[in-house]
């Protein structure tokens, strides 16, 4: 495992070029990055509030999942007790919060709202709550989690959404407990849908674009780390099936067969690895270790998956 970047902001979703470059969010400081082979960041463009997943359209375009924002700061996790961890990650809400949304991103850097609201499966038109991750399909469209909200006591349910260049949000799939990561198969008939609080990664079978048409429950992450605690956050997908999924608690990755059974996993020092990506010829795995700011490599990762046990 290398370093490629460090002093980042709470990176997120990062997403490889062929070129050797990763573009990433950085969602403590409302800004799109790109990270050069060498460690050089360069600036993508300012969005404001909290970006999250990104996601490129065949015309070269980004589009941001924009959570609205947050207060960052270092607090307890996974829970406020004698023993846990202390991280830098969300602690509140934001001081200048923007309304939640899809952004779009031009090659050129600038940014306009693409969507604020969602048709749901009833027909109503509600706002987005929060948007966690994205992916594209084949077709130029794209799925994307709505990861929801906590006040209080009472927590948002939301769900999978299927979107369009044109701005219109439909959901597909509800409810879901903390939907975060999201990624398609290899040709694009199975959506794969990573629960956070739950730790199981769900399957759902696609008739066409935003139309399921069936589910299983395909594996559960496993916890581990100090407190044994666990959270399945970003994943993508390899070109074989295999499933990789950013784990929180051990940190790392948990790396599942396209049939769900456990084939192992990588661990790293962070236990808030946020989410991963594949390079173009997937000998590189890259991921996002969020709560200390860096952006990891893999080369040759499938040798580097420890069996279980």
């Amino acid at each position: 495992m290398r370093c490629v970047a460090e002093g980042l902001a709470f990176p997120e979703s990062p997403v490889a070029f062929p070129d050797g470059s990763v573009v990433l969010s950085e969602m403590a400081a409302g800004r799109i990055s790109r990270v050069w082979p060498d460690g050089t960041i360069e600036l993508v463009a300012d969005v404001g509030g909290g970006p999250n997943g990104v996601a490129q359209l065949p015309d070269g375009r980004l589009v941001v999942c924009q959570n609205g924002g947050s207060t960052f700061g270092i607090g307890p996790w996974p829970y406020d007790f004698d023993g846990c961890a202390q991280l830098f990650r969300p602690i509140g809400p934001p001081t200048q919060p923007i309304p939640p949304q899809l952004q779009i991103v031009t090659r050129a850097g600038e940014v306009r709202t693409l969507a604020t609201e969602l048709v749901t499966l009833d027909g109503r038109t509600l706002p987005l709550v929060r948007p966690s991750d994205i992916c594209v399909d084949h077709q130029g469209g794209f799925y994307l989690t709505d990861g929801g909200t906590t006040d209080g006591r009472t927590r948002a349910l939301t769900g999978l959404l299927y979107g369009t260049p044109d701005g219109q949000l439909t959901e597909v799939v509800y409810p879901l407990e903390m939907p975060n990561g999201v990624a398609l198969s290899p040709d694009g008939s199975v959506v794969y849908v990573a629960e956070t609080r739950t730790r199981r990664v769900w399957e759902f079978r696609m008739a066409q674009p935003g139309r399921v048409a069936g589910a299983r429950g395909l594996a559960t992450v496993p916890s581990g780390g100090p407190l044994n605690v666990g959270g399945a956050d970003g994943l993508c997908v390899a070109s074989d099936g295999t499933i990789v999924v950013a784990t929180l608690g051990a940190g790392g990755v948990t790396v599942l067969s396209a049939t769900g059974q456990l084939v192992g996993a990588i661990t790293t020092d962070d236990p808030m690895t946020t989410n991963v990506a594949l390079s173009a010829d997937e000998y590189t795995l890259y991921l996002t270790l969020a709560s200390s700011g860096r952006l990891v490599a893999v080369d040759d990762w499938r040798a580097a998956v420890t069996i279980p046990g």
